[in-house]
């Protein structure tokens, strides 16, 4: 029998089978290390390719630029009226689809109705990686499509611009494209500033104050309801600084969705007619609401140098084959306050004809007349002069007859005639005291004590009487104006505007008041003229809003017109004073 003996040094051997599985360990080990090296380059290599050749649902990377983001507006008080807020937008890749295009396209245009079927089919099979469906959509909708099942539809979040207050001061504020560019209004005259980085921080403050606005959109709205009117506009504007505190234009829209134009040269376009802001834009020949500039007028350059002056009103004055007559006549010479009071064309067209064309197309220049109105905002419309200027147009102009501005020309106008003499450019940001625009002066600071007079004279004893706002000593002036149209002017159809200010002792602010064609009603025993229609919107806006603007009526203060009412002289027996 043999002992194996084990020495230290040997190694051991392992035979057979086991000898083999260890010898290929190493390699099987190499082997899956490479497999799965291989897999993650595979994985690395798909995420490349799709970052590639997939195109991103989204604004920034689809038009190959960023869409801006926008600093905030508020009002004067600061209260939002625009913001920025994520939202979604919807896009598809043709090439993707798994479902049938013409069957989708039906889905699609059910649940987002503002394209319709073959709308949605032809971008569904767009030739293109990548097409929108939707911009800027709500998160029901995304759930709605999402619930569709269609993976070749993608969905990101983007900017959406919210206006909070809805149809508050939306053509103050105007509106974006698809690209979130402003277009309109102040959200075009701010782009640079909403949109830079550096300045977009801080939120950009308007002059308006949203609760008079909030007033005069509810007041003037009801009127046109009332008086069936074709459309409005209203302004209120400081005296002093010529900040727009309200600024309204009916019809109007909600600024959220922007209503569809279907021909934007038609004047008759339901969209167009929303979109268009009447209170910039419009040009109307306003009537007598001019009365008042031309008294000015004639009061600083010495034509009227006494208020007891008369001048004949007895019969109408013939202009060429056209007579210029008085609403109400009477019949006899007229002073300075009851040309007024009684709004005289007659009287005024004398007036205007001594001021003479140089002297009177001078002073309308420099009331901002000749211009389209001063303000940033860039729907602005082009006042209409005579042309040719005549004999006749000196005298017509002076009553507003020949002569179209805007609401604004109207409002800028009166606060010269009010605040001391001195013009200046409205504006649609708040303003820091001490910090107005010099502006120009148009008439003396005597002329314009005296038109203050003669303002809230016209109120307490005049077609203006039903504009006053007890407390708030309202002063101002009604104008009728018939509309042209071809072959002449319309009997049946006129501009109704009332301009005031108030209160007429200190005077802070200026409202303007116009109807468009309004039809008389009960409320105003069948007229359709500016006492009856206009004038009492004016007086419910003062009541409404001269509190929130730090006027508090005062019944023991007024302007001192005692000197001005002996000269207001009735017959025995006369009718009191009609509204125009």
């Amino acid at each position: 029998m043999s002992v194996l003996v084990a020495r230290p040094f040997d190694k051991p051997r392992l035979a057979g089978p086991r000898h083999s599985i260890v010898a290929l360990a190493p390699a099987r080990l190499v082997m899956i290390l490479m497999a799965i090296a291989a897999g993650v380059a595979l994985v690395l290599t798909k995420l490349a390719w799709f970052a590639v050749a997939t195109t991103p649902v989204s604004a920034r990377s689809v038009a190959g630029a960023l869409v801006p983001l926008r600093g905030d507006i508020t009002d004067r008080n600061g209260v939002s009226l625009a913001r920025t807020i994520d939202a979604w937008s919807i896009g598809v890749h043709p090439r993707r689809l798994i479902n049938d295009p013409h069957e989708l396209a039906g889905k699609l245009a059910a649940l987002m109705p503002n394209h319709d079927e073959a709308w949605y089919e032809r971008r569904l099979r767009s030739k293109e990686p990548f097409v929108f469906l939707y911009r800027r959509a709500l998160p029901e909708v995304v759930k709605a499509v999402n619930a569709l099942g269609e993976p070749g539809i993608a969905y990101e979040r983007e900017p959406e611009r919210l206006y909070p207050q809805s149809t508050l001061a939306a053509h103050a504020l105007g509106s974006l494209d698809v690209d979130a560019h402003g277009i309109r209004g102040m959200e075009r005259v701010l782009e640079e500033q909403l949109t830079n980085p550096l300045l977009r921080a801080r939120p950009v403050a308007l002059s308006l104050d949203s609760r008079v606005q909030a007033a005069v959109e509810s007041e003037l709205g009801a009127a046109m309801i009332s008086f069936q009117a074709r459309a409005a506009a209203g302004l209120v504007l400081d005296a002093h600084t010529g900040e727009v505190i309200a600024m309204v234009s009916l019809p109007n829209y909600d600024a959220n969705k922007l209503p569809k134009v279907l021909n934007p040269k038609d004047p008759n376009d339901q969209g167009m007619q929303r979109l268009w802001n009447n209170a910039t834009m419009s040009t109307y020949e306003l009537g007598s609401v001019f009365k008042p500039i031309t008294m000015a007028f004639a009061i600083d350059s010495g034509v009227v140098s006494s208020m007891a002056r008369r001048f004949d009103a007895r019969e109408p004055i013939m202009t060429g084959r056209f007579p210029i007559r008085d609403d109400h006549p009477q019949k006899r010479y007229l002073n300075i306050p009851e040309t007024l009071v009684h709004s005289s064309n007659i009287a005024t067209a004398r007036i205007g004809k001594e001021l003479g064309e140089e002297r009177l197309r001078a002073m309308f220049t420099a009331m901002g007349f000749a211009t389209r109105p001063d303000i940033e905002t860039p729907e602005r419309g082009k006042p209409i002069w005579p042309a040719p200027w005549t004999k006749a147009s000196t005298m017509t102009t002076g009553y507003g007859h020949g002569l179209s501005v805007t609401p604004l020309h109207l409002a800028s106008a009166y606060a010269a005639l009010v605040n001391g003499g001195v013009w200046r450019p409205a504006t649609m940001m708040k303003v820091a005291p001490g910090k107005a625009a010099a502006g120009r002066r148009v008439i003396s600071e005597a002329t314009s004590a005296r038109m203050r007079q003669l303002l809230r004279l016209i109120v307490l004893k005049g077609t203006g009487e039903k504009a006053d706002a007890p407390g708030y000593r309202v002063g101002g002036k009604t104008g009728t104006a018939e509309i042209g149209m071809k072959g002449g002017y319309s009997k049946k159809r006129n501009v109704s505007t009332f301009a005031a200010a108030f209160p007429m002792d200190a005077p802070r602010y200026v409202v303007v008041v116009m109807l468009d064609s309004p039809r008389g009603n009960a409320q105003s025993a069948g007229q359709a003229t500016a006492g009856w229609t206009v004038a009492p919107v004016v007086s419910r806006v003062i009541m409404r809003t001269g509190y929130m603007l730090g006027v508090m009526p005062d019944m023991n203060r007024d302007v001192d017109v005692s000197e001005l009412l002996p000269l207001l002289w009735e017959a025995p027996g006369a009718a009191k004073v009609v509204p125009e």
